[in-house]
């Protein structure tokens, strides 16, 4: 049996426009929906260097219209090609950091890009569903420990927080405005910290573990006491296709949904980078840097019950699971292997373990 939303019978021929495909989740993606026989047309602006976009070589598996979200013009026109039937919102400016040094590029890109996208889709004729993914950081967050729910109060406390909050109730106020009357299923998915092979973003643990292993360097971290729902980006991905697919097929499914790991898989910042580190065979280690006036949360946590409940979705990797896996990947792009298959035989192996899972859940005594 396989997981739901990992069913090639599903995606097969499917018109799917994906953004932010030229991005580190985005990327995996292309390439899952692609491996699926999904037909995708992605739209991102141009790719980094390095990126699994470029290493994976994905400019020659599926079309792309690289555009500005904040571009309006040229959103309604990569829509008006691609004829979408399902949508995968991922395109945003995704860095904590980088939104405090500049609020109004990510309020531009997170919030006004998705008004942008959604009101070129209200032309889209043979348009099904949509789902925006938005972040786990959306919940006015008292940093208690507690794990958020999808019923807790929106809020943020810092830019890219608030960028997204924001970018929640954009996405429910144009769906019962514009979609809901068409049929068409409009939703939100609330994703954790996820982390995988090919991120090489800036102000990242995991890539910027990669980069002072690489470079013989130890690695500084803000706050290594902070905790965060660490998932591996195929887990994170099973769930979003899980729910594009249920939203598809017209399921009664919640209109939000969290995606993150079981809560006995919290790792803290400092346990996740040494861990890290020694599958990377550094020796270096890290170090402490205080930033005294940080506006990063130093607890964060969500509660993914619901998702599991209303899509029989379910994570399958470990936190140790999630570093072994990353760390093959970035040993792997260090000995300059082949990317793409080294990526497919990652997303083979985890349809396996899904399909194990789902067969011994089903098999299971009631």
């Amino acid at each position: 049996m396989t997981q739901p939303g990992l069913d090639p019978a599903f995606w097969r021929g499917r018109r799917v426009l994906l953004t932010g495909h030229t991005g580190f989740k985005g990327a995996w993606a292309a390439l899952w929906l692609h491996r699926l026989g999904a037909d995708v047309t992605g739209l991102a602006l141009p790719p980094a260097e390095p990126s699994l976009y470029v290493a994976a070589r994905l400019d020659r598996l599926i079309p792309s219209h690289l555009v500005d979200l904040r571009d309006a013009a040229a959103v309604a026109g990569a829509v008006a090609d691609a004829r979408p039937q399902l949508v995968l919102h991922m395109a945003a400016q995704p860095l904590v950091r980088r939104a405090v040094a500049d609020p109004v590029e990510s309020f531009a890109v997170n919030v006004l890009g998705t008004v942008h996208l959604l009101q070129a889709l209200r032309a889209a004729p043979e348009l099904a569903a949509v789902l925006v993914v938005t972040s786990d950081k959306v919940y006015s967050n008292g940093e208690d420990g507690r794990a958020h729910t999808e019923a807790d109060r929106l809020g943020g406390k810092d830019p890219y927080s608030g960028s997204k909050a924001a970018c929640e109730i954009v996405t429910a106020s144009m769906a019962q405005s514009y979609f809901a009357p068409r049929g068409v299923a409009v939703a939100t998915a609330r994703g954790g910290n996820v982390i995988g092979g090919g991120d090489f973003a800036p102000d990242r643990l995991v890539p910027d573990a990669v980069r002072a292993a690489r470079q013989g360097m130890p690695l500084t971290l803000r706050h290594p006491e902070a905790t965060r729902p660490w998932q591996h980006v195929l887990d994170c991905l099973a769930g979003y296709l899980a729910f594009l697919a249920a939203l598809a097929d017209g399921c009664d499914v919640p209109s939000a949904l969290n995606f993150g790991p079981r809560a006995n898989h919290a790792m803290t910042v400092g346990r996740l980078a040494t861990t890290m580190l020694t599958a990377l065979n550094a020796a270096q280690g890290w170090n402490h840097a205080p930033d005294l006036g940080s506006k990063e949360m130093r607890s964060l946590a969500v509660d993914s019950t619901l998702a599991r409940r209303s899509l029989g979705w379910s994570d399958q990797l470990t936190a140790e699971h999630c570093v072994a896996w990353t760390a093959d990947w970035y040993r792997a792009w260090f000995r300059g292997d082949d990317i793409r298959s080294l990526t497919l035989r990652q997303i083979e192996n985890y349809e396996a373990r899904a399909c194990t899972q789902n067969i011994a859940a089903c098999a299971a005594p009631s």
